[in-house]
């Protein structure tokens, strides 16, 4: 099946403030996945090992991080016709606001879907972590001759309130939509024959449930339609119900790894389960790689430490004694001796200290960049660029689930998180009061 005249429109222009403090300085599919990678990657590959190579990025908030990292990663030779470039929110004659929303977002750059030849245009987000090969979607597409195809997973009751449900009839013609349905009733309204599911090649497995990926293929032309003759602000709330009422909408149903990188908790629980020893989705994957920015780093040296059920990246030094489990290490990291650091993300650092930057570090009695020794950190979110003293304790004791953000740490969905560029001094501990 042939991708030449799809157009891939990656959505990446919100605040994400549910991902506060990772996207205080960077924008949500800047923030750093899995060690080495960074959100955005995962849709970007996700569309080269498809062959779709004409993408655009649409950015707003906090976006120098990102355009830095896709200008130096995504660049295609002069003879492919491909590119991946940004479009970022701008003042022009006919739009003068930031974007709205996800539909407000495209419709501000309508004129690149009317100036050129592309026949589909394939929505993705920017903060999910899947493989797929769009040119399956394209097919179910084109075989059910539909004007927008929809990726859909079964999931179960209990996650029901975090989804649109979609009901459909028996050829997957999409008939209806239901957001974040909670009750009996409502479920209901949108349930799905399990037998329907397994036919589709996937096992129901007690799922009853079809729930929308957030990932869309329009024909080109009603795309316009639907963004010229709307004001709509918003893909799945707005035009995807409006597309079922007047279009024809086929489900493209998937059951392989997803996940909605859209909270700490979310983002906490995918990096860790990562970097299990079974995995739940392969980095690994020969046939369909993540890719990513090339950096010219050593290995990384580790010095007598224990490391179990852990990702370790490019340039690290890990010191004698050090015990770490159940984590990931990001890149460049500098982890100082009998260090315990269990079930937590540590980011890496964005350079390398000199020697001269030493010396002056213990002139204003200032940690180095890393993890000073004897250090503990559990179950905790350490950013870009911290610098942790020695025989210091990042836990959080008393089970918070939240606490407001100092310049130091905050505590988000039960995480403690350290901030980029935070200090934290010998023997610091966080203030937890309890109740």
């Amino acid at each position: 099946m042939s991708v030449s005249n799809v157009l891939a429109l990656v959505l990446g222009g919100g605040r994400g403030t549910r991902l506060y403090p990772l996207t205080r300085d960077r924008s949500k599919p800047a923030v750093p996945l899995a060690g080495k990678y960074r959100i955005i990657d995962v849709p970007l590959s996700n569309c080269i090992n498809s062959g779709v190579q004409r993408i655009y990025v649409m950015t707003q908030f906090n976006s120098v991080s990102l355009h830095r990292h896709i200008r130096r990663t995504y660049r295609f030779d002069a003879f492919s016709g491909g590119y991946v470039e940004i479009l970022a929110a701008q003042q022009t004659n006919e739009a003068m606001a930031w974007y709205q929303g996800t539909a407000d977002a495209v419709r501000q750059h309508i004129k690149l879907l009317q100036d050129s030849d592309i026949k589909q245009v394939l929505v993705l987000s920017g903060d999910q972590l899947y493989r797929m090969n769009y040119a399956d979607l394209l097919a179910t597409h084109e075989a059910n001759n539909a004007d927008v195809t929809i990726a859909g997973i079964p999931v179960a009751d209990d996650l029901s309130s975090s989804f649109g449900i979609m009901r459909f009839d028996s050829t997957g013609r999409v008939e209806g939509f239901l957001e974040k349905p909670k009750t009996t009733a409502e479920l209901d309204l949108v349930r799905t024959d399990p037998a329907w599911i397994e036919q589709a090649g996937i096992q129901a497995a007690g799922r009853s449930l079809m729930a929308s990926m957030g990932i869309y293929l329009f024909d080109r032309d009603c795309l316009l339609d639907l963004l010229l003759k709307t004001d709509y602000q918003d893909f799945g709330k707005e035009v995807f119900p409006a597309a079922i009422r007047a279009k024809h909408v086929q489900l493209h149903p998937f059951d392989g790894y997803w996940e909605d990188i859209g909270t700490i908790r979310s983002y906490y629980q995918c990096n860790i389960d990562l970097a299990s020893s079974k995995p739940p989705f392969e980095l690994a994957a020969p046939h369909a790689p993540i890719y990513s920015r090339a950096r010219f780093l050593p290995p990384s040296r580790v010095d007598g430490a224990r490391v179990q059920g852990s990702l370790i990246s490019d340039g690290c030094t890990i010191g004698a004694g050090t015990v770490i489990e159940n984590s990931v290490i990001g890149l460049r990291c500098q982890i100082g001796k009998d260090v315990v650091i269990r079930n937590s993300v540590v980011l890496g650092n964005d350079y390398y200290e000199t020697p001269e930057h030493l010396e002056v570090d213990l002139s204003k009695n200032v940690p180095p960049l890393g993890i000073g020794d004897g250090t503990i950190i559990e179950k905790a979110i350490i950013d870009k660029n911290v610098r942790i003293g020695s025989r210091a304790k990042v836990i959080n004791d008393c089970g918070l689930t939240e606490l407001p953000e100092s310049k130091q740490f905050t505590i988000r969905d039960g995480v403690i998180v350290v901030p980029k560029n935070a200090v934290l001094q010998d023997e610091w501990k966080p203030a937890l009061r309890s109740g």
